[in-house]
């Protein structure tokens, strides 16, 4: 199959892996808020939430997430590249490689985290409430995007 015949499609699979790591990025900082509640809770309360492993479930799923976003990221460039010959220099594109520093830079603060550190700690959970932000505004650039592709479709 010829490059030329999938080239329109190509640009449909970033906005849809997007918003499906949009979901996800949701649902990981749910488990993470859950984890944390488990780390504070105490007695039976501590007990029930442990059942739930919601930190197994937090490192699993956002290790997914890390490596997607950043797969993501870079499959939208090559596919504006492929479709384009060049990459259009602008804020959706910009705020995405703001976006996989900060993810990454959320990632790199686990070790920190797993020895106690608060600073970390905080420094995460903030990292990760800018991502999910930006991951909106995101959302709602990406699609006017696809609305100028599907116009000149």
């Amino acid at each position: 199959m010829p490059i030329e015949s999938i080239k329109p499609w190509l640009n449909f699979f970033h906005p849809l892996l997007m918003w499906g790591l949009l979901a996800l990025a949701l649902y990981t900082g749910y488990l993470g808020w859950q984890w944390r509640q488990t780390r504070l809770a105490e007695g039976d309360a501590k007990k029930e939430l442990i059942k739930g492993k919601f930190n197994v479930r937090h490192h699993q799923l956002s290790a997914i997430l890390l490596a997607l976003m950043v797969a993501g990221t870079v499959g939208g460039m090559a596919v504006t590249y492929i479709n384009n010959g060049k990459l259009f220099v602008g804020p959706h594109l910009i705020v995405g490689l703001i976006m996989s520093v900060l993810i990454a830079s959320s990632a790199a603060l686990v070790p920190f985290m797993q020895k106690g550190n608060n600073a970390a700690r905080y420094s995460h959970i903030t990292l990760n409430a800018a991502l999910v932000g930006l991951f909106g505004w995101q959302a709602v650039t990406g699609t006017q995007i696809i609305q100028r592709i599907l116009e000149n479709f």
